[in-house]
């Protein structure tokens, strides 16, 4: 599976929220299981991005 262009587009603009506050991007996994991305963005910040686009952190 591969992710949706929903949440493709989602994860560039959390990306590019969060290299615009200088946080390292740790993690980008697609989750076959469930279907979502989920990204690891410094040490504690866990989003996870739904097939639609919505995200939830």
């Amino acid at each position: 599976m591969i992710p949706t262009t929903a949440q493709t587009w989602r994860c560039f603009v959390l990306s590019s929220w969060a290299t615009r506050m200088y946080l390292p991007i740790n993690l980008v996994r697609f989750d076959s299981r469930t279907s979502n991305v989920f990204m690891l963005i410094g040490e504690e910040i866990e989003i996870e991005i739904d097939p639609n686009g919505d995200w939830t952190e």
